[in-house]
């Protein structure tokens, strides 16, 4: 799961989404130096790439292109998930892409002194290009994965992975419908456990 996912995931509280939204960028048991719904979003966050890496369904997606990518084909998938919870967002929420990502991006800003250093390195660009909301066309995310190839200099060659998403497009798309309803269903449980309420 990628950013949208990942702030999808943790419903409506702002707190909660951000610090799902930031996990990757804090270290081990770092977390703890921040409020109570950071912590709980870091945890969240966590707990869904856990799962995620587990899983059948994404293991299947990944081993389609393992072959061209190697150990850049999880961030690929994770991307592929993202841009299908983008195109089809209308099945998962009732406020517009639109509306949902610019509501983030004005939470970012209001809690920007809230956010790790390389967050707020990259938050201007984010907000600039309006990731969230590039996943949702082919091209979108085709220029997102670009500018990712760049930063490994090419080695990655993740400019050229949209080529293996159209190909096995509809076989990704069953696969993240069939995956992220049941990760949901295991958030549901999961939010209830002692771990993720901090007792």
């Amino acid at each position: 799961m990628n950013f949208l996912a990942h702030i999808y995931l943790s419903g409506d509280d702002t707190l909660l989404k951000i610090g799902n939204f930031v996990a990757d960028s804090i270290r081990g048991k770092d977390y703890i130096n921040y409020p109570t719904k950071i912590q709980q979003g870091v945890i969240l966050h966590r707990e869904i790439d856990t799962y995620t890496d587990a899983h059948e369904i994404w293991r299947k997606s990944k081993k389609l292109i393992v072959p061209q990518y190697n150990h850049y084909a999880a961030v690929l998938i994770d991307m592929y998930y993202d841009h299908f919870l983008a195109k089809n967002w209308n099945q998962y929420s009732s406020i517009p892409l639109e509306e949902y990502a610019q509501r983030f991006y004005t939470e970012l800003q209001e809690n920007f002194t809230a956010l790790p250093v390389k967050v707020q390195n990259f938050l201007h660009i984010m907000l600039e290009e309006n990731w969230l909301v590039k996943y949702r066309s082919i091209e979108g995310l085709r220029y997102i994965l670009t500018q990712m190839d760049r930063r490994t200099k090419g080695v990655s060659k993740m400019s050229f992975a949209t080529t293996e998403l159209v190909e096995h497009y509809d076989t990704f798309e069953e696969h993240f419908s069939t995956f992220f309803t049941e990760l949901q269903k295991h958030l549901i449980d999961f939010k209830k456990t002692e771990r993720y309420l901090l007792k």
